[in-house]
């Protein structure tokens, strides 16, 4: 991520600014000195009952509150983000901007989203069918958004009806209706993020988002569900980073695919050091 986002960051139609790395693991490590880097604490022990995401609302609390942030505008994305394209400020004003999950259907759980945004707040589509990440919002907003994310996500990691139907997108949940409650409805980036196998093409999307494991035979059919003849998944790299220069995918198989191992190859080929243990 870090590799791709130098690369794009002063390219034309760029308007990213720094980068930095929550870390809430409580103390420094061994990627420091080569990302910026900002160190918070996590959660007390036990609180996330094995949900590691819900140390992310504290962190951004944390981060918020002690760091000093230039920009007057904040992107949050993950590890799992490359930057495709140079990406300019998608928010306008006080109007962030998301992508939309079609996992996250807010109107489909209305029975749950009222527990913790009830009816005198409005009706339950103020509620964005997004996470936290991909987001673009001011730093203003997100200052007073991310205690509410946070009490919020606690709340229903606590109530055992809402845990079970939200499962690990409750902490996306719990972002869209903390801003629910602050007023703050986003527009909604079907631009913002490409997911492969699903996406199929690159265009003028900005990040790809390789959540989802890659599996295809080699004629190039997806074999999704099984495990293909040839893969990508980021899970293969669980115990330690991919190694450099990863087989392509076989002829037939999508832009989106290629494009991604192409990306990796390319930014393990020049970080240096990658190899050293």
């Amino acid at each position: 991520m870090y590799y791709w986002y130098k690369k794009v960051k002063d390219m034309p139609g760029s308007e990213m600014g720094g980068f930095t790395r929550v870390l809430h693991s409580g103390s420094p490590d061994s990627l420091m000195d080569e990302i910026p880097t900002f160190v918070v604490y996590p959660l007390p022990d036990g609180l996330d009952r094995g949900y590691i995401v819900l140390n992310r609302p504290w962190a951004f609390v944390q981060w918020l509150e002690k760091a000093t942030i230039e920009e007057e505008y904040i992107l949050m994305a993950e590890p799992d983000h490359i930057f495709v394209n140079p990406l300019p400020n998608l928010a306008h004003g006080d109007h962030p901007a998301g992508f939309p999950f079609f996992y996250i259907k807010p109107a489909d759980n209305e029975k749950i989203i009222r527990k913790f945004y009830p009816k005198e707040k409005g009706p339950v589509t103020d509620v964005d069918p997004i996470g936290n990440s991909p987001v673009i919002i001011e730093k203003s907003q997100l200052e007073e958004i991310a205690p509410t994310w946070m009490n919020i996500s606690l709340r229903m990691k606590d109530d055992p009806e809402t845990d079970k139907a939200f499962g690990w997108v409750l902490e996306m949940y719990a972002y869209a209706v903390a801003s629910a409650l602050h007023g703050v409805q986003h527009i909604l980036r079907k631009d913002f993020m490409l997911q492969p196998p699903w996406d199929l093409e690159i265009g003028k999307k900005f990040i790809i988002h390789y959540t989802y494991g890659c599996d295809y035979n080699l004629k190039g059919e997806l074999t999704y569900g099984n495990i293909g003849e040839w893969r990508f998944d980021k899970r293969s790299f669980l115990s330690g980073p991919p190694p450099k220069n990863l087989t392509l995918p076989p002829p037939g198989v999508p832009e989106s695919v290629v494009r991604l191992v192409q990306m990796v190859n390319e930014a393990t080929a020049n970080i240096p050091g990658w190899d050293v243990e």
